[in-house]
């Protein structure tokens, strides 16, 4: 989730006293035998202290250490009880496609995930203020992040928050995986990384793009052209010529949009690159589908959703700061907001943009109106699921989990040439709570991955 422009320190490992104090929650009610043993604790401990009484303890004092010290012990002790029910309960489902897909052969399996960069963790320990230190450090999550992905039999893997490269490419190769890195521009020590199945693709072309060179702050995004192989797939295909397979490529995008919620013209102006230069990609490939993954710290149904979703925006009739949608959600009155966005259409609000931002957010001067050519749809939304899971839409309810924020971030987005056969359904809120936070004893990150399988539109016809 963190895409924002912060000036990190060089590495550093995480501080063993990072954490903060919890904040008292409420102690469980007791039952009888195990009051009255309490009882028996406590005046066992008054004799100690009134043995004592030279060090003149004020009356209102002379207990409080001792029943400060039970009540922290409870606390822990329920909250390790919560994480791990938390732990047992954590498990996600693949949910299908309600249309008949069997007869398409031609399938990849994508995986966007923010790992959390080792770096972010250590500079930003007031968001893991419940997670235990031993469960932030880096060398048990790139096992429980391996071991994960691998459940999964990916395809293609695009990463955000990557500022270890050359402990995921080990860790990966050994998979059959070959991956390609983009750190970001400026002091900011993570980047994007892509990694594909050996045995599965070829790697055509690659571009990244720095949006810095644009002005858009120092994130960055990856474009990789990548070609299916056939030297194991559809063996069993008759060999006529009138039989043989298409060649099958695809564009798949990995970029991580800037966090800083005010700043809707850059991220508006980092989402309108990448979508141009994907889509500009894809027409010199031979119009061939496109992939988008990525943190895009921006909220489902908020105006850069629908930038996405609709492929227009006309800029004036939203407010800067409110593009990514990510200020209204800390309010927690989504449906609230929502039904006022809905009577604001009717009767459009122009809101004030400076030309600088006009020209940041459209690429252009004196442009207020944004569009794009491809033509998308989002992986989730296009398989319904559980009304633990999703929202109103259809997206999750929350890809992302820490002291400060619960929400969804994360999207995998595909063109019409391609039809969603699956997805792995995220957490239940209810079971993310009972965590504390992200990472956990399961998940080694605080966000979950979303993965989705994608079929080739056409495919269906020719089984």
């Amino acid at each position: 989730m963190r895409g924002g422009d912060r000036r990190l320190p060089p590495s550093v490992h995480y501080p063993a006293t990072a954490g903060r104090k919890r904040k008292p929650s409420a102690i469980p009610k007791q039952c009888h035998d195990h009051v009255k043993r309490q009882r028996l604790v406590v005046k066992e401990e008054t004799v100690t202290l009134i043995a004592n009484e030279a060090d003149e303890l004020p009356t209102s004092n002379r207990f409080s250490s001792i029943q400060c010290s039970q009540r922290q012990e409870k606390k822990r002790k329920k909250l390790k009880r919560r994480q791990k029910s938390a732990t047992t309960e954590a498990h996600r489902r693949w949910v299908f496609s309600t249309r008949d897909l069997s007869g398409y052969k031609d399938k990849v399996v994508v995986v966007s995930y923010n790992i959390l960069g080792v770096e972010n963790a250590s500079n930003h320990p007031d968001l893991y203020s419940k997670v235990p230190t031993k469960l932030l450090d880096w060398n048990r999550r790139r096992k429980l992040i391996n071991k994960e992905i691998n459940q999964y039999n990916p395809s293609i893997l695009c990463f955000q928050e990557v500022d270890r490269f050359n402990d995921l490419n080990n860790l990966l190769k050994k998979g059959g995986f070959k991956g390609v890195y983009k750190a970001r521009t400026g002091e900011a020590y993570d980047g994007c990384a892509m990694f594909w199945k050996d045995d599965l693709f070829t790697l055509l072309h690659q571009e990244n793009i720095e949006f810095q060179n644009f002005g858009l702050r120092h994130n960055v995004a990856q474009l990789c052209v990548l070609k299916m192989n056939r030297n194991q797939s559809n063996s069993d295909v008759d060999t006529k010529a009138s039989q043989i397979p298409p060649t099958r490529s695809l564009i798949v995008g990995n970029i991580h949009v800037l966090f800083n919620p005010n700043r809707g013209d850059i991220k508006l102006g980092q989402m309108r690159l990448f979508l141009e230069k994907a889509h500009k990609l894809s027409q010199e490939w031979g119009c061939i589908p496109v992939v988008l993954a990525g943190d895009l710290n921006s909220m489902p149904q908020s105006a850069l959703y629908q930038f996405l979703a609709s492929s227009e925006l006309d800029v004036r009739l939203h407010d800067r700061r409110k593009i990514s949608g990510q200020v209204e959600h800390q309010s927690q009155h989504r449906a609230y907001r929502y039904q006022n966005e809905d009577a604001s259409r009717s009767r459009p609000l122009v809101h004030r943009w400076s030309n600088e931002e006009l020209r940041l957010a459209t690429g252009s001067d004196g442009v207020t109106h944004l569009q794009h050519c491809l033509k998308l749809c989002s992986a989730y939304y296009g398989i319904p699921g559980s009304c633990r899971t999703r929202d109103n839409y259809g997206e999750p309810l929350a890809t992302s989990y820490h002291s400060k924020f619960m929400g969804t971030v994360d999207y995998i987005w595909h063109t019409e040439e391609l039809v969603p056969v699956r997805v792995l359904e995220t957490l239940p809120v209810d079971i993310l709570r009972k965590t504390g936070g992200l990472p956990s004893e399961k998940w080694g990150s605080d966000h979950l991955a979303l993965v989705c399988e994608l079929a080739f539109a056409d495919d269906g016809s020719s089984s």
